[in-house]
């Protein structure tokens, strides 16, 4: 199907059917992504108020077979919400749409608008007196309607699931221009295909997300922090399982870090305080959440001196207050700053079975050690088995020199994820960066699959084009 650029008439179509507020200029902003692989192009830009407005938008360009464009927080990093390529796109932002529709406490649901930034979720879930735990790096200006499309994950996966799983109904419009009605606030409902979970992680493609509703739950009472030296990858694993086995579904979050991310810390961005004089080879930050009457401190001793006893750790620090406590979540905040500043050769969202994290990480250092000297910053949520490995350039020099070697280094690092039967994209999505990906280390059978449900909905194929499926 030939798709047509969002021109001036295609402009004036748009000013003809809603009120003009609806249509804005296009500025440099919505057409960059974070790490500026992606140079996009827009030909027009609107930000609707309400589902019906959208609904009236994407009609306009399935009739004149125009692209779309869904545009959240901007803050994806695989280029879904930027199109250099084709026809210039209609932009729909819902930046407008920030409604909290209603909050339900007793059943532990909020209804939210999907231009809601997620800061503000977590703040009205906490003026309810309970907790939306999604929390991302980017939660004051990623908004939930994208966190829902990327079906975006975070530290709390742990205990609490991925996007995906804190949501119980959505409002989308689809492809046609039809709005589904699907916001059920119901936990149980048997009644046909699973609509939802469709369009939760479609990056778009399917649909624009416009309101979801969303589970919320009681806060804890006593949360605690504590960062731990241990002796060894595979110690890191016994850890998580002892912690489990010791404090069940009170673990929410259980962070690796490499001596790597701590060291590119000390050299660019040194006002981090740090819980160690000297950078462990491997540590963990945990993170619990206890009922009533329970101590983090007393349930952090007792994994300690169990850990102890086993020879899983050597050090650690427990958070004596609510400033130590965001020190120590600063240093894993920041590792991805440090990261940006050092400039890597190639970054890698990956996932692995838990178990075989130590030795995904023996073979890595092996299968990058013989490509070059390079370093490799290997840290992230241990806890579901989603590793950030990141390989960058010999100190004393710049990414820039190894720009021609990213490909290769991509390549032997997400062949071996697909020796390990992982997850070349764990947390972060397809966008239009990793099209090739799916179709290199996908199920022929899931991309068939997928493919015939994007010809179904989206036949004109006007909805994110070049995104997840490679036009």
């Amino acid at each position: 199907m030939t798709l047509n650029p969002a021109d001036d008439q295609f402009a004036q179509s748009i000013r003809a059917a809603l009120p003009d507020e609806v249509l804005r200029p296009v500025t440099a902003r919505y057409l960059e992504e974070p790490r500026r692989r992606i140079s996009g192009q827009a030909g027009v830009l609107a930000v609707p108020r309400t589902a019906e407005e959208v609904a009236v938008l994407i009609r306009l360009a399935a009739e004149a077979s125009v692209p779309v464009v869904p545009y959240g927080g901007g803050t994806g990093v695989v280029g879904g919400q930027v199109t250099s390529d084709g026809p210039a796109p209609l932009l729909i932002s819902l930046e407008r749409m920030t409604a909290i529709r209603a909050v339900y406490p007793t059943e532990n649901v909020m209804i939210a608008e999907g231009g809601v930034i997620l800061a503000d979720v977590q703040a009205a879930a906490e003026g309810a007196n309970r907790l939306f735990p999604l929390s991302l790096a980017s939660q004051g200006s990623c908004r939930i309607g994208g966190n829902l499309s990327t079906n975006a994950g975070g530290v709390n996966v742990l205990r609490y699931g991925n996007a995906r799983d804190l949501c119980l109904g959505l409002e989308a419009v689809l492809p046609s221009g039809e709005i589904w009605h699907g916001l059920s606030r119901l936990r149980k409902d048997n009644t046909g295909y699973d609509l939802r979970n469709l369009l939760i992680g479609a990056e778009g493609t399917l649909g624009i997300i416009t309101a979801a509703a969303l589970k919320l739950f009681p806060r804890p009472e006593a949360v605690g922090t504590a960062i731990v030296q241990v002796t060894s990858a595979e110690a890191a694993v016994d850890l998580l399982a002892l912690a489990r086995d010791l404090m069940g579904d009170s673990v929410s979050a259980f962070e690796l870090l490499h001596q790597q991310g701590l060291l590119f810390l000390s050299e660019v961005l040194p006002d981090t305080r740090q819980a160690f004089a000297e950078p462990p080879e491997w540590s963990v930050l945990i993170e619990i959440g206890l009922s009533m009457g329970q101590s983090p401190e007393t349930a952090f001793e007792v994994l300690y001196e169990a850990a102890e006893a086993r020879g899983l750790v050597t050090d650690a620090v427990i958070a004596q207050s609510e400033a130590q406590r965001r020190d120590i979540w600063a240093v894993r905040e920041r590792i991805p700053d440090a990261n940006r500043l050092i400039g890597s050769v190639s970054s890698h969202d990956i996932s692995v079975p838990i178990s075989a994290i130590p030795e995904f990480i023996r073979r890595g250092a092996d299968v990058v050690a013989a490509l070059g000297p390079y370093r490799v910053n290997c840290f992230g949520h241990l806890g579901d088995g989603n590793l950030h490995y990141n390989v960058f350039p010999p100190n004393g020099h710049s990414r820039s020199e190894y720009d021609a070697e990213s490909a290769k280094v991509k390549r032997a690092v997400h062949d071996l994820v697909h020796e390990f039967q992982g997850s070349v994209s764990a947390e972060h999505g397809i966008g239009r960066l990793k099209t090739e990906d799916l179709e290199r280390y996908g199920d022929p059978v899931k991309l068939s699959a997928m493919r015939a449900i994007k010809s179904a909905l989206d036949p004109k194929g006007i909805m994110n084009p070049g995104a997840v499926l490679r036009l």
